[in-house]
């Protein structure tokens, strides 16, 4: 499905040709004016344009020069009722790849715009091309040496580039590891090392919002579809069109929800709230959880049928204490991070320093040690962290499970325990323990509930 803007100041004539789209399966929307055309674009960033000439408030050529000036320019075609050689020579000069004169044709109409998706589909094939090695920073991302690391950038490389030669959607792909292990970081490997890099990398937290806003959220809505709905919204599932939509803590999302997140895998059709149409998309889905699954299918709190559609393919984030060395290639990562963050020279531990992290569990994974090591370079004197800079808890070192443990309870239990840590390091204060976590007010919220921890 493509996205087509009608900027025709017509009116019945842009509606038949949004009618006309529409049929054809596209996303199309009609705009009566120069102005407002350009800022529709701007908002639904189309593939395709027609525009007239002959336009209120700005006229046809000038819209064309201010839509090839975008980051993401679309392919635009220039309709008019009194053609010239002067102005195809002016229409080309500006940036429309073709010329209609009115009356306009459906058959030249669907051939004209077939052209320009084809042409649009190549223009992003050669800029994933140029691009392929820059996409490999997203894959030095994932840092570490350690066997673990390397099969995991291994697999995010090979399931990046599995693509159906149809130009369908792609198989999602389900992404499992404790908190803080860089769940979104992989998701974001998996979108850039592939030929969707170039397309939205769209993401939500299925623990962040009740059930009734999420819905809106993903599979947007139509004026009037409720009492606050007061204009037609895109879903963020049509938003991700093309490209990666990221569920990250797919295991909170609502039973009712996670049916019609099925149709979606089942069919790839997306029906907006209030509407009678099905809209085709082609989105790879990218799922998260720190969550065992498993356990929630069995308690009923999550469909086993989606679970199996999830699963096509997983990927299996080790935790940080499973790593091996990797914790001293990350910190020294992360402080040159720091140190660029706050202008200090060469940050580096020192032997007491690395040995106590080498021996420290990190239940909160790889978070926690981005936090912990920007505290210390705030801390330290001389560009060398000490061990009192990093300030470990001394009932985390390396008495945690062993990397083998099952997740069933080990999840679950580190989870609870880092959220405790966090609470009472900051005196219960939410707002505070929140933002050393990373996480939203609201989200610690919802945890604390769940784990049902009060002060």
């Amino acid at each position: 499905m493509a996205s087509i803007l009608v900027i025709e100041d017509e009116r019945v004539l842009a509606k038949n040709m949004v009618r006309f789209f529409e049929s054809l399966g596209h996303n199309a929307e009609a705009a009566h004016d120069g102005i407002i055309g350009v800022q529709a674009a701007a908002r639904m960033v189309p593939d395709v344009v027609i525009v007239d000439f002959q336009l209120p408030g700005m006229d046809g050529l000038e819209v064309i020069r201010q839509l090839r000036q975008t980051e993401d320019p679309p392919r635009i075609v220039m309709v008019t009722g009194h053609a010239s050689v002067t102005l195809a020579v002016d229409a080309m000069k500006a940036g429309s790849m073709d010329l209609l004169t009115k009356p306009v044709t459906l058959a030249s109409l669907r051939e004209v715009v077939e052209r320009a998706l084809r042409e649009r589909g190549e223009q992003r094939a050669l800029h994933f091309y140029r691009q392929r090695e820059a996409s490999h920073s997203s894959l030095k991302a994932l840092i570490g040496e350690s066997p673990e690391m390397v099969a995991l950038r291994s697999m995010v490389q090979k399931l990046s580039l599995l693509e159906p030669t149809d130009q369908t959607s792609a198989a999602p792909i389900l992404i499992i590891g404790e908190t803080g292990t860089g769940k979104e970081l992989v998701a974001r490997a998996c979108h850039q090392a592939g030929p969707r890099a170039d397309a939205p990398f769209v993401e939500i937290n299925c623990a962040a919002l009740p059930a009734h806003l999420m819905e809106g959220e993903l599979f947007g809505y139509e004026k009037g579809a409720f009492t606050d709905a007061h204009a037609r919204k895109m879903g963020l599932i049509e938003s991700a069109d093309g490209g990666t939509l990221f569920l990250d803590e797919i295991g909170e999302m609502d039973l009712g929800l996670q049916a019609k997140l099925l149709r979606v895998l089942e069919n790839f059709k997306v029906r907006r709230l209030g509407s009678l149409t099905d809209r085709q998309v082609n989105v790879r889905i990218v799922a998260a959880t720190n969550r065992d699954l498993d356990i929630h299918v069995r308690e009923g709190r999550f469909r086993s049928d989606l679970l199996y559609r999830l699963s096509v393919f997983q990927i299996q984030i080790p935790p940080l204490r499973a790593r091996g060395d990797d914790v001293l290639h990350l910190a020294r990562h992360l402080l040159d991070q720091q140190a660029r963050k706050y202008g200090h020279g060469t940050l580096r531990l020192d032997a007491s320093a690395a040995q106590a992290l080498k021996g420290y569990a990190f239940p909160g994974n790889v978070r926690e040690l981005r936090n912990l090591l920007e505290r210390a370079a705030l801390l330290q004197t001389g560009g060398f962290i000490k061990i009192a800079d990093l300030a470990l808890p001394q009932a985390e070192v390396r008495s945690a499970p062993a990397a083998g443990a099952g997740p069933a309870t080990s999840l679950e239990a580190v989870e609870r325990e880092h959220l405790v840590r966090a609470l009472e390091a900051h005196h219960w204060n939410v707002t505070r323990a929140a933002r050393s976590l990373d996480i939203s007010r609201d989200t610690l919220r919802y945890r604390m509930e769940r784990h049902g921890l009060k002060r």
